[in-house]
């Protein structure tokens, strides 16, 4: 059985029920581990400077790793995943919200929608990237269709978009969304413990030495969390439906990838890249999640992304409702010709 033959839904749901159980020793470790090497990759990068600029560079790779890690765990909490106790969930999201620059509350809901709406075409846009079908393209003004391609342009989506996200736009939210209007206030107070965070850091050792350390840091670990999210939802046969076609399984399980990374990338991200299971689940703890996997044959029916087949997602941009695929600019002006060869 596979989830293209529509699965009981009673079958899935009892194959992940064993995994959803969090465990708490292995979850201190994980956090453990991860702020602690954290901690100290930041501190060799700051005694690098004394050394040379490019000792502290080299260092921010793995600091963004770990940082990256961090995130996931951030993750996990709000989901409600990490520890049994609600309440710990929260107070470790919220911890955590300093190092990853994400205000816990904020995050939690508007990712709580992505989850609830994924694969929907009626409800994009709300804790996901935004994507255009190609008949709002051929049909959006002049100003729209420049507006949607820089949105789009690689350079600007992994490189400039990223950190402009968790180091400006998470401080001041959008609350035009009804539903996020009540975290309002959290996502200000985790502005505001980040700032006192970092003024004692730069109490100690100096405002510059803190930029030249955690701007880099900032800079790969935010635009390797765009593209880690950008690929486990845009790929050429990604799942997007009508509402009242949609189906929370297939759209889990055909709208999530399962992104294949060597084992030192799975270990930074946490197993995210299980994310076709992590979708159809999300109860289930990330340390638990190549386990389903590997046990159950019927969750590897899924789509498998490698880091070499994931670069061929980066110029898709525009869902064609007639093929039920992903496309790039270039496919839709050739399409576009051949369907107006007088224009």
């Amino acid at each position: 059985m596979s989830f293209n033959s529509s699965p009981d839904s009673i079958t899935w749901k009892t194959l992940v029920s064993k995994y959803h159980k969090s465990n708490l020793w292995k979850s201190i470790w994980q956090l453990s581990n991860s702020l602690i090497l954290f901690v100290m990759t930041w501190y060799l990068m700051y005694l690098g400077l004394r050394i040379s600029y490019w000792v502290t560079f080299a260092l921010a790779a793995p600091a963004a790793g770990f940082t990256i890690r961090l995130f996931i765990i951030q993750h996990d909490c709000g989901h409600g995943s990490f520890f049994a106790s609600k309440k710990y969930n929260d107070l470790t999201g919220m911890f955590l919200s300093i190092f990853t620059l994400t205000p816990y509350h904020y995050w939690k809901k508007s990712h709580a929608i992505h989850h609830a709406n994924t694969g929907k075409i009626e409800r994009r846009g709300v804790g996901e990237i935004y994507t255009m079908t190609t008949d709002e393209y051929e049909h959006a003004s002049l100003w729209g269709k420049l507006k949607y391609r820089v949105y789009r342009n690689p350079v600007v989506l992994f490189i400039f978009a990223p950190s402009f996200l968790f180091v400006i736009l998470y401080r001041f939210p959008n609350y035009r969304v009804k539903a996020l209007k009540p975290v309002r206030l959290s996502a200000y107070l985790t502005s505001l413990a980040i700032v006192i965070f970092a003024s004692g850091i730069i109490y100690f050792i100096g405002f510059k030495s803190f930029l030249m350390v955690q701007i880099p840091v900032t800079f790969i670990t935010s635009s390797a969390g765009m593209w880690l999210f950008y690929v486990q939802h845009q790929f050429e046969d990604a799942y997007w439906k009508n509402e009242g076609n949609w189906d929370y399984a297939k759209a889990a399980m055909q709208g999530s990838s399962y992104y294949k990374l060597p084992k030192i990338l799975q270990w930074f991200t946490g197993n995210i890249g299980f994310h076709h299971i992590h979708h159809l689940s999300p109860k289930i703890p990330n340390y638990m999640l190549e386990k389903c996997h590997n046990e159950n044959s019927l969750f590897q029916d899924g789509v498998v992304l490698t880091l070499r087949s994931s670069l061929n997602s980066v110029l898709l941009n525009l869902w064609d409702e007639k093929e039920k695929k992903l496309i790039s600019f270039s496919h839709f002006k050739s399409m576009h010709k051949s369907m107006h060869p007088a224009l």
